[in-house]
């Protein structure tokens, strides 16, 4: 085992050097069993894997509450003092571990004091950073006007910066905008292929109907021309080709020899001529014998001329030829076109309808829970969200209702909690209600009881009205006074107050504090009393300190946290011994801060519970420490 203390640093790094893992692990309470004569230290222990565990250790003042996990927690948490402490980082007036060693300066300060200290302040203090630096920076960054830390810079800070909702960024395409245009797409994008495809079929089969046309009057040729050409018979000829002449769709038809002399025509001024060369000739095929091409004529006219040899007991005798107009199909192909866009418009209309619609009917209770989410920032958890619909938004609604009634429980929990505890006492028990803060805890404590004399006679003597007011100051000012030195109020019982120092967050000068809240509520009830009911100056204290167990203490019905132990018994003994205005302790709390308080020794005393009689002290004054901190 080695051990390497280093003198620079507010730590000491321990590495042991073990077989394995489990050895350590076999045995964690070597080290809690170790009494090292050294103030409170960060002890890293670094085992052969690599793997390091770190623990706090105060043989001093072992704080039975764990602030390792409640300090993890502090460091994930988004406040304002860490995101004041990211940009003193990239500003480069501070690093990340002067941050961190700042952050638990702070929490510590928390615990000793009861009070938050700004970040600013300790990282003025710890010499991370000058007063003027600090202010510098926040103003630059936040556009402030900030004079000194003393201002309340997070507070600032946060009305800069916006809560969350206000943080996030407006969209740049709403949903029920990307709805629409991602639904348009898709049918405008399946009518167009739909269209394409459908299009390219009919002329294609428009095509093909035009060459069986074809087919039919070189059909008829091939079996009615070949005699007439062998016999050289003009007029027959050419009443072949009249005749087919008359097919719709046929430009023209002509016979040639096998010089390519025309024979007939259905144009009778180009018989005995040669036959014209075609132009523009496209897209030839051979089917057989027949051969097929698409040629423009001068008029600009698209024709499919079809070409067969006429053959007789294998003998070629010539060539006839027929031209299809296919200008038709284009013209057909045009106006199907037209009546596709218009259909494909009116889909594309459609579909922008039922787009937006969808969008809205989606965008809307999105929207909805936005406004909702803002409300309950606001805290309106009364705020419902009403959606009558029967699908995941819908049950997303009645989701996020029921998160608002629980959040609403919780805020009644957390302000009349909050009421008894403290600000800052309560921040660190809701960041981590899963420890030990609110179940079965023993621990050292002390117990402050106050209660009224005479207050029966009182209160039947005068009318409600004035008995509930007079109360409600009275318990203002228990409660005030228990706040401010870091106590909780446990309980009101008819006129008394019961007030605990000590837990739930341990202070390792909790009886110090619950007499300085005594002397406190006994000073302003004093003043109190000047406006002419003297039932203020006549309340009585009793304090003791020792071990509670403290907790969630009920049943599944009713649950409340509170104290029990023999010290509250006492408390309460020693209350009732109180004369009006007094404050009676134990011997406990005398001998815990007998050098900062003047006390006047009682006779001893029977107390109920106790099988001897007890020592008892009332409080004449307390001193301050020297350099004590409030």
């Amino acid at each position: 085992m080695r051990f390497s203390g280093l003198t620079h640093m507010p730590a000491f790094n321990i590495t042991i050097s073990l077989t394995s893992d489990t050895d350590f692990a076999g045995n964690p309470g070597y080290f809690r069993n170790t009494n090292h004569n050294f103030k409170k230290r960060l002890i890293c222990i670094r085992l052969v894997s690599g793997k390091e565990y770190q623990f706090m250790h105060d043989p001093i003042s072992s704080s039975p509450v764990s602030f390792r996990r409640l300090f993890k927690r502090f460091r994930k948490r988004p406040n304002g003092d860490m995101v004041l402490g990211e940009v003193l980082i990239k500003s480069g007036m501070i690093t990340d571990l002067q941050l961190e060693e700042a952050l638990k300066s702070q929490k510590e300060k928390l615990m000793e004091m009861g009070k938050a200290v700004p970040l600013g302040l300790i990282l003025v203090e710890l010499g991370y950073a000058s007063e003027n630096g600090l202010v510098e920076v926040v103003n630059a960054h936040y556009n402030l006007s900030v004079s000194s830390l003393s201002d309340n810079i997070k507070e600032l800070v946060g009305k800069v910066r916006g809560t969350f909702i206000e943080r996030l960024p407006a969209p740049k395409i709403p949903i029920w905008l990307q709805l629409s245009i991602s639904t348009i797409f898709v049918v405008a994008l399946t009518a167009l292929v739909f269209n394409f495809v459908f299009l390219k079929r009919q002329k294609e089969n428009l095509y093909q109907q035009i060459v069986k046309i074809g087919l039919v009057s070189l059909n008829y040729f091939d079996s009615n021309a070949k005699i007439p050409l062998i016999e050289d018979n003009i007029l027959q000829l050419n009443t072949l080709v009249k005749n087919a002449g008359q097919v719709e769709g046929i430009r023209y038809a002509f016979i040639t020899d096998n010089h390519q002399k025309i024979k007939a025509h259905t144009d009778l001024q180009k018989i005995g001529r040669p036959m014209d060369t075609f132009h523009e000739v496209r897209k030839q095929t051979d089917k057989g014998t027949d051969h097929f091409f698409i040629h423009t004529l001068n008029d600009g006219s698209q024709i499919l001329n079809l070409t067969r040899p006429i053959v007789f007991n294998d003998k070629p005798l010539g060539f006839v030829h027929v031209g299809v107009s296919i200008d038709f199909i284009e013209e057909m192909i045009r106006k199907e076109k037209a009546s596709v866009i218009v259909i494909t418009l009116l889909i594309i209309l459609l579909g922008i309808i039922i787009a937006v619609m969808m969008g809205f009917r989606y965008s809307v209770p999105i929207s909805e829970l936005m406004l909702a989410t803002r409300e309950i920032s606001s805290g309106n958890y009364h705020h419902k969200v009403v959606l009558n619909r029967k699908d995941e938004l819908g049950n997303l609604a009645a989701a996020f209702n029921e998160m608002n009634e629980k959040l609403w429980k919780n805020s009644l929990m957390q302000e009349s909690f909050g009421k008894y505890v403290g600000t800052e006492i309560l921040e660190m028990i809701m960041a981590d209600p899963q420890s030990t803060w609110l179940k079965g805890h023993r621990n050292e404590a002390t117990v402050l009881f106050a209660d009224i004399r005479g207050f029966t006679a009182y209160s039947d003597s005068k009318e409600p009205e004035q008995v509930v007011a007079m109360l409600n100051t009275y318990f203002e000012i228990a409660t005030n006074a228990i706040l401010e030195h870091g106590g909780y109020v446990d309980k009101f019982v008819g006129d008394a107050v019961l007030g605990v120092f000590g837990v739930p967050v341990y202070r390792k000068n909790h009886v110090e504090r619950a007499t300085k809240a005594a002397l406190q509520l006994q000073r302003k009830l004093q003043e109190e009393s000047k406006s002419g009911n003297k039932l203020y100056s006549a309340v009585g204290v009793g304090i003791d300190t020792g071990i509670i167990v403290s907790g969630n203490i009920g049943s599944q019905v009713k649950m409340e946290y509170t104290v029990i132990g023999n010290c509250v018994n006492t408390a309460s003994r020693l209350s009732g011994l109180a004369k009006p205005g007094e404050i009676i302790v134990s011997k406990n709390v005398c001998t815990a801060i007998r050098e900062i308080v003047t006390f006047e020794e009682l006779p001893l005393q029977n107390i109920k519970g106790k099988n001897r009689p007890v020592e008892v002290f009332k409080v004449l004054d307390i001193h301050e420490r020297p350099n004590a901190a409030n």
